[in-house]
């Protein structure tokens, strides 16, 4: 697979974080109950599409935003960061443990390029009823299969396939479900 490679300094894009910064913000400033309407409102401004019962605890950190799919049913507890260059596709009944930390975009290898910005971002697919456990980080390019449960601490850099239990860094598939 041919990798796109953009800079990361346009203006275009400069723009587009101060914005999900300001919403973020305004987000993590709400407190439960009697801030749901307003919580939504903010979700609804900041992911491109959403689910039903979406609850995330603050501090919430995105890049973009309007890179997110979430379905119905998503919980990401405390500190959770998805930095959404690329899309980001969040299934049905999935749940994020504290500091969860999805990533679509990397820095290029080369030297010059990377010093002038250049990076790449590649989608990242979280089926139904995943729970990601905490600290949990997923890399570039990861699909996550339905029902699977990635445990604590893992660090995602391939492919888990539907239906498992995978743990550890680099993680790995240890129970079939």
């Amino acid at each position: 697979m041919k990798l796109e490679v953009y800079c990361d300094f346009e203006p275009e894009l400069i723009k587009g974080r101060k914005e999900a910064k300001k919403i973020t913000r305004l987000y993590n400033l709400t407190t439960d109950d009697d801030d749901e309407e307003q919580r939504n409102l903010l979700l609804d401004q900041l992911f491109q599409s959403r689910g039903k019962n979406t609850i995330i605890e603050p501090n919430f950190r995105v890049e973009f935003g309007f890179n997110i799919n979430v379905g119905n049913n998503f919980f990401a507890n405390y500190d959770a960061i998805i930095l959404d260059c690329a899309k980001v596709t969040i299934g049905n009944d999935v749940l994020f443990g504290p500091r969860v930390k999805i990533y679509t975009a990397n820095h290029v290898t080369e030297p010059k390029a990377r010093a002038k910005g250049d990076v790449y971002a590649l989608p990242v697919t979280i089926g139904n009823k995943v729970w990601l456990g905490a600290n949990v980080i997923v890399n570039p390019g990861i699909t996550i299969g339905e029902n699977s449960i990635i445990g604590s601490g893992s660090v995602v850099t391939k492919d888990i396939p539907p239906n498992v239990i995978a743990v550890g860094t680099p993680c790995k598939v240890i129970k079939n479900i």
